[in-house]
């Protein structure tokens, strides 16, 4: 038995308990069936009796139904899903179908020749399916099936169920099976007649299948010279194995590549990543049986990975794998790891894997561990600095696959005496190294302590390969020593950093101390501890108590909730305590996108594991004691009052540790929280010293390499890690004012930072209870942030934000309302300032809200007037019609704002800015004014001949019917700007058309009387008007005739004929259209179908 491995327990199929000892044959003939192939059996002893023969054969089989189920199911237990995917039905599995079978009594003439069994099975007819026999065959040795066939043609990578079923009977109805010796031993006992008869009846029998063969193998022994007969004896296939024979369970490897290859080439779809998920579990289970198929199994999945496609594809268009198919493969390096560090593997199998692994890492396409073909890490089995100033050279690290820590592996053994003695002893303990802390073999309190490779990645790797191999106890031994390495280290780095936290402090920043983070490192050596402490407890019926310096296992009760004793601790601490140590390590963020987001991932998982487990007071103690060292323990620690640049983050796993400790240690709580809350990367300067004392640093996003991929993600933790800390301090005005003031200084997003105030603000206004007026003024504050943060920038949000602050600070108060209008200019643009916030603030709702009495309202509306005028003076042309409606019942400053506007429409306002005003003065009953402004529009404005369709066009009419409406010498003043802006004779028509057809003045106004009299069209300002319109027409026409197509000659005629009305209107109208028409047919005699058509209308 290898060292350290566990005594045999009573299989499955096995009873605990016989009735009678067992004979000495029996136990004896067991021993040999399960160690010995029987050709040395027969070479050892000359004749075996038949009685030891019989029981040899019988012993022979599998007595245990675990590995059947393992061959002939994904999973022993749990979810399972059949190789097809077709079904997680329990009941499609072949290992169920087989029992059902075997249930049903479907199984009939079950015969035991030698080391083969043979029988029927019946499956029986369905609706859709008729009766199926099937004639089944195994062949076994050494306690383990080495071959099956089956006629129902299975084509699968497990047993089907007919052979299950076969099986089955045979473990479960032993001393049912007609048991025969190997037919050779049958044929030995023959004389000649005896042997003849036999031969001819087999050939009578089946002498369609066997009569070729007989002839061919009787022509060859009769042949002195065949090959045949060079061979002393003949082989017999229920004999048993030979000596150079494997012995492993049947694996059929074509069937594994067939699958592997067809999952790999659904790309993910139909489940196929489950399914290549469940078969590396199959291997794990392998493994854990210490099944060498394990091995085999891996080797043809990883050589259909390494032949994928879509591996040189992606090589070639420089494209990145998909995250499902790069964890596929961190796994299959995972488990080569496993496979390189089991034991007890000999030395050729080691050094055949290697030259495997070696093959496949020097494939070009061959994936890198980073995903990122980018810079790498330090070689597996170096030491790490421990001191300040560690950072290797990243430009001498070579790239690394998914593979070379394998083979780095494959350079370490486990004969090393003290890590022996760890794993195989429950009571190795040294108390002489009490007082010697420079040990690195034993502790304090004399437990052995596992530095091995300086590593602890590598080592946390052993412990996974003991555990996969089948070594549960000798994996926790050397987990426990390993956490207790760190717990020292810990303590160690913590003496180290107090020594020279004077001059660290000074220098202000130093290298990060671990460029290989525990989390989210592809060997996962924290997930590996924890497993293995925390399922050791969950696999123990009573929980188990650790105390080495006992000397012993020891069982108590209830272990989730035992308290420490004094040199023993519980599973559970251990792994509380390894998951804190590992999350709390200042480590460098890794290149490349698949690396950072699986630092993200690993930490997310660990962090779900723990609040599983329910906080008592022993855990509080262990939870206090690791808060403090993180924050004391320089820059060890991602908590502590040193940060490297580059380093990953503490959002997420600081707001694990400020919920769970906030109801037993507020102080520390928010201390940790606090000093989390850091994100130096994104900060132009690097602060030295305590950097938990808030102050404002200018927000920089610097050109820098690596590129933080997942820097979206981490600020919407840190977010959340402020939001979480403001719900808490609800109450708290000191510890809101520290909060809010961290928030200020580390938090570098604009959106982040407004999620926080509406979190704030949603917090200070429950429907259920009084606003908490502090946690709104925090709210406020960080509102006033975002809108200067935005105030320069574009953002989409940026109108949603105004809104948002004017109702945050409409519920501070009337003060807070005044004072960013006060402030204005520094928060808002002229428009939000004008648009939105003194709209709202004058608004009934508002001041409903307020409950203001009269003074309060006219000194809150003075501030909103002023504000109006001074966005008026700035930006006129947005902010004028603004400012008049604020300022409507104050008559100074609604002068002031009508003076704005005229100061700014000779330069600063265009044409529709000013229609929009006058329009508005008119609305207000200045008609005056409106014209004034009116006839300042329309020196801006400029209509060309073929804007008919222009949208002043109705302004302009609008200023004509104003001019108008007021009397004959506003019409005669408004006039000649017309005849100057348009030139479009459609418009310019109109226009004269309207002003015949009433009397200007005629609408009273200001009580001004008219002469009731139209005006006549040849006297000015019509005359001067009708002329403009005849112009327009004249050369509206010669233009249009330029490029006319004969598709508009009649959309021409009808313009024409609208011309000749405006002509008549003249008293020579009449002559001068005539003329026109003439010049037509002279000039453009070349379009004769046109003028033909002219000739027929206009004569």
């Amino acid at each position: 038995r290898p060292p350290g491995s566990p005594q045999r327990r009573a299989s499955p199929g096995e009873s605990s308990r016989t009735q009678s000892p067992e004979s000495l044959l029996d136990i004896a003939a067991r021993k040999v069936a399960e160690k010995w192939p029987f050709q040395r059996v027969e070479e050892r002893f000359e004749r075996i009796p038949e009685p030891v023969q019989r029981r040899i054969v019988y012993w022979s089989f599998p007595r245990s139904e675990r590995e059947i189920c393992m061959y002939s199911s994904f999973n022993t237990g749990g979810e399972e899903i059949g190789s097809s995917g077709e079904s997680s039905d329990e009941t499609r599995l072949p290992f169920r179908r087989g029992i059902a079978l075997l249930e049903s009594g479907c199984v009939d003439n079950v015969l035991q020749v030698g080391f083969h069994l043979s029988g029927t099975v019946r499956e029986p007819a369905t609706s859709s399916e008729p009766e199926l026999v099937c004639n089944v065959s195994v062949s076994f040795d050494r306690c383990k099936i080495t071959a099956v066939t089956c006629s129902c043609g299975n084509k699968d990578i497990f047993y089907c169920a007919h052979v299950v079923a076969l099986s089955l009977y045979r473990v479960r109805k032993p001393e049912q099976v007609k048991l025969r010796l190997p037919i050779s031993e049958t044929l030995f006992q023959m004389n000649r007649d005896q042997l003849q008869k036999f031969v001819q009846y087999l050939i009578t029998v089946h002498h369609t299948e066997v009569l070729p063969t007989a002839q061919k193998l009787a022509d060859e022994i009769l042949s002195q010279n065949s090959e045949i007969n060079q061979v002393h004896g003949a082989p017999d296939p229920t004999a048993g194995a030979s000596v150079d024979d494997e012995n492993c369970w049947h694996l059929d490897e074509e069937q594994v590549q067939e699958q592997v290859k067809l999952f790999l080439s659904q790309g993910g779809y139909h489940g196929s990543g489950k399914q290549l998920n469940l078969l590396f579990s199959k291997v794990r289970e392998m493994l854990k049986m210490r099944d060498s198929n394990g091995a085999r199994m891996l080797t043809l999945i990883t050589e259909q990975f390494m032949g994928d496609p879509r591996l040189a594809l992606w090589r070639q268009q420089g494209t990145a794998m998909t995250d499902k198919y790069r964890q596929l493969w961190d796994e299959l390096g995972a488990l080569w790891m496993c496979i390189v560090l089991n034991p007890h593997c000999k030395p050729e199998q080691k050094a055949f894997w290697l030259r495997q692994l070696r093959r496949w890492n020097s494939v070009d396409v061959c994936p890198l561990e980073d995903g990122n073909h980018g810079s790498e890490l330090t070689n597996l089995t170096n030491a790490l600095p421990q001191g300040p100033a560690g950072n290797p050279d990243s430009l001498t690290r070579p790239h690394r696959t998914v593979f070379t820590r394998a083979i780095e592996a494959c350079d370490l053994h486990w004969q090393d005496p003290h890590l022996q003695h760890i794993i195989t002893e429950d009571h190795y303990i040294n108390y002489c190294y009490h007082d010697n802390l420079d040990s690195s073999l034993f502790d304090t309190r004399g437990w052995p302590l596992w530095h091995g490779e300086r590593h602890v990645p590598t080592a946390c790797a052993r412990v996974d390969a003991l555990r996969s191999h089948g070594y549960p106890k000798e994996a926790l031994r050397l987990a426990i020593a390993i956490v207790n390495t760190l717990r020292r280290q810990q303590q160690k780095q913590l003496e180290l950093f107090r020594a020279h936290k004077k001059e660290l402090l000074n220098r202000g920043m130093t290298s990060v101390t671990n460029l290989e983070g525990w989390v989210g490192h592809p060997l996962d050596p924290i997930g590996t501890l924890f497993s293995t402490l925390m399922e050791t407890g969950r696999g123990s019926e009573e929980g188990t108590l650790l105390d080495f310096s006992g000397g012993l296992f020891r069982h108590i009760i209830q272990y989730f909730t035992v308290p420490l004793a004094a040199d023993g601790e519980s599973f559970l601490l251990l792994a509380v305590e390894t998951a804190l140590i590992g999350l709390g390590q200042q480590r460098v963020m890794p290149d490349g996108l698949y690396a950072q987001e699986k630092v993200c991932r690993n930490e997310e998982q660990l962090l779900a594991k723990l609040q599983e487990i329910d906080l008592n007071d022993t855990l509080v103690k262990i939870f206090r004691k690791q808060a403090v060292l993180l924050l004391e323990a320089g820059p060890y620690s991602g908590l502590g009052e040193i940060l490297y640049r580059e380093s990953v983050p503490m959002h997420t796993f600081a707001k694990f540790l400020f919920t769970s400790l906030l109801p037993h240690d507020a102080d520390l709580a928010y201390r940790i929280a606090l000093r989390a809350m850091r994100l130096p990367v994104l900060e132009s300067t690097n602060p030295s010293g305590d950097l938990s004392r808030p102050h404002h640093i200018v927000s920089v996003v610097p050109n820098r390499y690596p590129r933080w991929f997942t820097l979206s993600h981490i600020e919407t933790q840190q977010c959340e890690l402020a939001s979480t800390m403001l719900t808490a301090a609800k109450g708290d005005a000191r510890k809101l004012e520290t909060v809010l003031e961290s928030i200020q200084k580390n938090i570098h997003s604009s959106s982040h930072i407004f999620k926080l105030a509406q979190d704030a603000f949603k917090i200070a206004t429950l429907i259920d209870s009084l606003p908490d007026l502090t946690l709104l003024k925090v709210s406020l504050e960080l509102g006033l942030q975002v809108m200067r943060m935005t105030l320069s920038t574009l953002n989409w949000r940026r109108r949603e934000m105004v809104r948002w602050l004017v109702t945050c600070a409409t519920e501070v108060g009337v003060f807070a309302l005044d004072s960013i209008m006060q402030n204005w200019f520094t928060l808002f643009t002229p428009t939000e300032a004008t648009s939105v916030v003194a709209s709202t603030v004058m608004s009934n709702s508002t001041i409903v809200r307020l409950h203001l009495d009269c003074h309060q309202q006219e000194n809150l509306a003075n501030s909103a007037r002023t504000l109006a005028l001074q966005c008026a003076m700035k930006d006129p042309q947005n902010c004028a019609l603004s400012a008049l409606t604020l300022c409507e019942k104050d008559h100074i400053a609604f002068e002031t704002a009508y003076q704005i506007v005229l100061d700014a429409a000779a330069t600063g306002m265009n044409y529709t800015q000013l229609f929009t005003i006058a329009r508005y003065m008119e609305h207000r009953a200045y008609p005056m004014r409106a014209y004034k402004l009116a006839t300042l529009a329309m020196t801006h404005l400029n209509l060309s001949y073929n804007q008919d369709t222009h949208p002043a066009i109705n302004d302009v009419l609008w200023a004509c019917a104003l001019s108008h409406s007021l009397g004959k010498n506003e019409l005669a003043a408004v006039i000649p700007l017309v005849v100057k802006s348009v030139k479009c004779a459609t418009v310019l028509s109109d226009i004269l058309r309207r002003c015949t057809l009433t009397t200007p003045g005629m609408v009273p106004l200001h009580s001004r009387r008219n002469s009731g009299k139209l005006m006549s069209l040849d006297k000015a300002p019509l005359r001067q008007l009708l002329d403009a319109t005849i112009g327009a027409y004249i050369n509206t026409t010669h233009s249009r005739l330029t490029h006319i197509s004969p598709r508009h000659y009649s959309e021409f005629i009808e313009f024409l004929s609208k011309a000749r009305e405006t002509f008549l209107m003249a008293h020579d109208g009449h002559i001068q259209f005539t003329q026109f028409i003439d010049n037509l047919k002279q000039i453009y005699k070349g379009k004769k179908k046109l003028m033909m058509l002219v000739r027929e209308r206009f004569g």
